[in-house]
């Protein structure tokens, strides 16, 4: 199974005191922290994604759940009315997230904020944060990075300039976060809220 970097620092850390537990606790300290460790590993899994492609498609940035899909106006680098399509990411999904399509990094912007949950709407406005726009074959499209509750730490691989790839890895937040694509009012927006998305794979938008 293949690990984000990211994780190898925890991975260990979390292990280091199962080890610790089994020598010198109680043998029931150290299996009500074992679950604990494992999880750690599978949270920052790494797995390879195969899907669709092509620059008509958008491809899910992140696992999780469709929490809203609505209308709104962006002005940082779209610069007009688009479509947002936010997912949430709960502890037990792949934190990794992926570029949902090809194209040149043009926009990156850090803002330091709240930790609300990420599922609600004004966790889009309060919350920490890091945006990056891409300019495609179809347009200019924009993707945050949110973090949540427990997430203290975004990820955000690439620097403007950078020529990406539908589906590449784009960067990770740890421990429970969202992740909103802003589209093109062109785009025929293809899931609803309440809809599970696979980062990589699932198609959430396209352009007939």
């Amino acid at each position: 199974m293949r690990i984000a970097p990211e994780g190898w620092p925890f991975i260990l850390a979390f292990w280091a005191l199962e080890l610790v537990l089994y020598a010198f606790a109680p043998l029931w300290a150290a299996l009500l922290w074992l679950p604990v460790a494992v999880w750690v590993i599978a949270f920052f899994r790494d797995p390879v994604r195969e899907g669709p492609r092509g620059d008509q498609l958008v491809i899910a940035p992140a696992d999780g759940v469709v929490v809203s899909v609505v209308t709104v106006d962006e002005p940082d680098y779209v610069q007009e009315r688009t479509q947002r399509v936010s997912i949430f990411m709960n502890v037990f999904n792949v934190h990794v997230n992926r570029y949902p399509m090809s194209g040149t990094l043009e926009y990156r912007h850090y803002n330091k904020g709240k930790f609300g949950h990420a599922g609600t709407e004004k966790a889009s406005l309060e919350n920490e944060q890091s945006t990056i726009g891409l300019r495609t074959a179809r347009g200019k499209v924009l993707v945050r990075q949110i973090a949540g509750l427990v997430a203290r730490r975004i990820v955000t691989d690439h620097q403007p300039g950078t020529a990406v790839r539908q589906a590449e890895r784009m960067g990770l937040i740890r421990f429970g976060s969202r992740v909103d694509v802003f589209l093109p009012a062109s785009a025929r927006v293809l899931v609803h809220a309440g809809d599970k998305t696979v980062a990589g794979q699932t198609v959430v938008a396209q352009w007939d």
